[in-house]
């Protein structure tokens, strides 16, 4: 069983349409926290390009290359590297979040929610599966921003396995509190850890707060960002979180029986 784990976090402000810039932004925060031995690492949403919707389809023909990059890093600094990028197949557009690990991709999720209030869904598919991913920091379960404000989409990976949740995200001004309050709750009701990099500085109309989080099992806020570029590192106790799951038996106490299929 593992003992602990070090996780992080990187967030910064995502120049929109500036890859070579962001990829130094990332991979500086990325070597900062391989100096305190982090082995499981999450960047933001779309933290290549930002949503720059225009050029949207061009920046994705990058994102062969930034993967390559991220399998040399994972290898280098012997650690899990999880982010969101533009990916283009054929005709279409994804959110897709990627894992590397060990040198590899070994696996991908595409962004199941589109935020239809800011018109992601005009530009945008959603991805049609969930994903629970083992790797040698974990099972991580992944989702992508919006994604956060529907529960049953994490129980359902709680149920797979998950023991930790990534989420990458650009999450706005002025919901500072919805995003605070729905990150603790996703890892109370789960029982589960929870790594979520979010963005900060403005791009265009909209201003970032930041306010990266890195959460227990239990819930406790272990380390949060400000508004400005930073990385957090914290432990997760594999050993604290299968006591606490034997403490308060929310999975061996359920009544699937009685919930039956939602519509």
């Amino acid at each position: 069983m593992k003992q602990n784990i070090a996780a992080g976090v990187v967030q910064f402000n995502i120049k929109l349409g500036d890859i070579n810039a962001n990829i130094e932004s990332a991979v500086a925060g990325l070597r900062r926290l391989a100096t305190q031995s982090v082995m499981l690492a999450v960047l933001p949403e779309m933290w290549s390009c930002g949503y720059d919707y225009r050029n949207l389809a061009q920046l994705a023909q990058e994102t062969p290359r930034i993967l390559t990059l991220l399998e040399k890093l994972s290898t280098e600094l012997e650690m899990v590297i999880v982010g969101s990028l533009p990916e283009k197949e054929g005709d279409t557009l994804y959110n897709t979040l990627y894992v590397a690990d060990r040198g590899n991709i070994v696996d991908y999720y595409r962004k199941l929610h589109m935020f239809s209030t800011m018109g992601e869904d005009r530009f945008l598919s959603p991805g049609d599966r969930t994903c629970v991913v083992p790797t040698s920091a974990g099972r991580l379960g992944l989702a992508i921003c919006y994604d956060l404000r529907f529960p049953e989409l994490f129980r359902k990976m709680a149920l797979e396995g998950a023991e930790i949740m990534c989420i990458p995200a650009e999450w706005p001004k002025p919901r500072q509190e919805h995003w605070r309050t729905l990150l603790r709750a996703r890892a109370i009701e789960n029982q589960m850890f929870v790594a979520a990099a979010n963005c900060c500085g403005v791009q265009g109309k909209l201003d970032f707060f930041g306010m990266s989080m890195l959460i227990s099992a239990r819930g406790e806020v272990l380390a949060e960002a400000g508004e400005t570029n930073t990385e957090l590192a914290a432990i997760f106790s594999y050993e604290d979180m299968i006591k606490y799951r034997s403490q308060i038996r929310c999975f061996q106490d359920r009544r699937p029986e009685i919930y039956g299929t939602l519509p």
